[in-house]
């Protein structure tokens, strides 16, 4: 996950940026989301996730741009 604030003049450039993001991840067996902030437009955070660590792994190493903390991937907890 990463957080990211834009400035109204800054918003359809980071919006081009993620739906890149979006397509590479997708095409490298990944699920990418990006959800605003209703309260405070502009404000965003970018989720992906794969069935394993090793995919993820992969994609973050050949994505588009820079990877926030490429190392740091979380794992499901069981709750039950």
């Amino acid at each position: 996950m990463h957080r990211t604030v834009v400035t109204p003049s800054e918003r359809e450039r980071f919006l081009e940026q993620v739906r890149t993001k979006e397509a590479h991840y997708v095409a490298n067996g990944c699920r990418y989301w990006v959800f605003e902030e209703q309260a405070l437009p502009g404000a965003f955070i970018e989720f992906c996730e794969a069935n394993d660590a090793k995919t993820l792994t992969a994609a973050h190493a050949a994505a588009p741009g820079r990877v926030h903390d490429p190392a740091r991937i979380y794992s499901i907890v069981e709750l039950s």
